[in-house]
């Protein structure tokens, strides 16, 4: 057997104490040999390729070298000097572990999906033109593969057959909800493909219109009656897929669920649809668990569309939410496994995990900085503030800011204060939601995350040094 791969990792002063502690014990975890190399760099983010190869010696024992993954720079060039390879890791070292132990698995694919998405514009009569384009055009951009048109209860709108030419001109498919006769008509005549709904009461003109419809009972407890409205467009050889009606929490949803099993059970060759709206803009929650747990149930039973919709505040993203819960769900359940660790691109309020250095490296840290810039960490429901001045920490920024201002050896203009406010504010929101904090970093927030540019990048930019950020 072969001696272990002798890895030598690079980092700056600042982030030692805690690299070690990581690879002391993941080394023997994953079954490799290390060193670790310090620059004479306070923080290893400002590690760059032409730096490294004046300064870095590689020991003749070292199999290949680990580079922080923010570092710049092309690593064939220190390749081909040093004559070893050279890789980018994670950009937190704290993801080290993880890093390892996925290194050899391909990547989860979570192209594939089974439920097809409605997306309704709510009282589409309302809206001009542009606007209905404009959110339909959103919605499929989120993720929609249908637009739902909905039109206004005991209205009749002139103008829905115009409407639904220009969805299907600019490449959209269209489904037209209403019960009104000429809306649904002239929808259907201008390519709309699908009708929401049949039942009793317009049975007997909507069938004869040739387009698939959704049929419902009379009345959502009465399943009976979607039997006989079932039998009767076998008969009329009209397409049709079934829609047992969930209703909201309070109004029977626990009955309702039920009947989406008696539908699987006594329809099991027919297309089933769920409208989940009803679930989610009428419960007062944030909807991405809720939109998750309908995913899953949609995937278990074979039920394959959903009509979805963003109306009030809280169910805003609604239709995104979906997209990404019908994909997980699908994998996880396809390749039986749990809907865990796969990806994170729901778990929006609070992360996954958090990595904090404690209170031992926090010390050790504060006693090595040796200049002004600030470090802000947030650990322990406390905000942790240092420099070469001194280390402050607690949970009130205002106080905070006045202690360490009262000590500053270098004074701070208007550009700087508002800096460590915006960062302090961040770290105030992280320990508030349970979010792990980096500073100068945004914080996640699931598929909802926004890239920013750090202060220090902010500033090389302007032609400016960087001066409170992190070093």
């Amino acid at each position: 057997m072969g001696h272990p791969e002798r890895i030598l990792f690079v980092t700056g002063r600042l982030a030692e104490f805690s690299l070690r502690e990581v690879l002391e014990k993941l080394a023997p975890q994953v079954g490799f040999e290390y060193e670790v190399a310090v620059l004479n760099v306070q923080v290893a983010a400002l590690l760059h390729v032409p730096l490294i190869r004046r300064r870095l010696q590689v020991p003749e024992s070292i199999d290949w070298v680990m580079l922080p993954g923010m570092c710049k720079g092309d690593l064939q060039e220190l390749t081909d000097h040093f004559g070893v390879r050279f890789e980018r890791g994670p950009k937190d070292h704290f993801d080290l572990p993880e890093f390892f132990g996925q290194a050899d698995r391909p990547p989860r694919d979570l192209s594939g999906f089974d439920i097809e998405i409605l997306a309704e514009i709510n009282h589409a009569p309302l809206l001009s033109d542009e606007d209905i384009l404009r959110q339909a055009d959103l919605y499929r951009n989120k993720g929609a593969d249908l637009i739902d048109v909905g039109c206004i209860p005991g209205e009749s709108w002139s103008r829905v057959g115009e409407v639904v030419r220009l969805l299907v001109e600019a490449g959209h498919r269209v489904s037209i909800d209403s019960f009104d006769q000429a809306e649904v008509e002239a929808a259907v005549n201008n390519g709309a493909e699908l009708i929401l709904s049949c039942n009793h009461s317009n049975l007997d003109w909507v069938s004869r219109l040739g387009t698939e419809v959704v049929a419902i009972p009379d009345l959502p407890e009465d399943f009976d009656s979607l039997h006989r409205i079932v039998d009767q467009l076998l008969q009329l050889n009209t397409p049709f897929r079934i829609d047992p009606i969930l209703e909201p929490i309070g109004y029977g949803f626990g009955a309702s669920l039920e009947r989406y099993y008696r539908a699987r059970r006594e329809f099991p060759d027919f297309e089933i649809m769920m409208g989940i709206g009803n679930l989610t803009e009428l419960t007062e929650v944030d909807t991405a668990g809720m939109n998750l747990v309908l995913a899953a149930l949609c995937q278990e039973l074979r039920i394959k569309s959903v009509l979805a919709t963003e109306v009030i505040n809280w169910a805003r993203t609604a239709v995104t939410e979906f997209d990404h819960a019908r994909r997980l769900v699908k994998y996880a359940i396809e390749n039986k496994t749990l809907p865990k660790h796969i990806h994170y691109q729901l778990v929006m309020l609070r992360d996954p995990k958090l990595k904090q250095l404690g209170a031992e490296a926090l010390q050790n840290l504060a006693s090595q900085i040796r200049d002004p810039n600030y470090r802000i960490f947030a650990e322990e429901n406390e905000i942790h503030v240092m420099n070469r001045d001194g280390y402050w920490k607690g949970t009130d920024p205002y106080e905070l800011f006045d202690q360490f201002q009262a000590v500053a050896s270098k004074s701070l203009d208007a550009s700087h204060a508002f800096y460590l406010g915006y960062e302090m504010c961040k770290a105030v929101t992280a320990l508030t939601l349970g979010k792990q904090y980096q500073q100068d970093q945004p914080l996640s927030w699931g598929f909802l995350t926004q890239e920013e540019v750090s202060a220090q990048e902010r500033r090389q930019e302007e032609g400016k040094g960087p001066q409170c950020g992190p070093r």
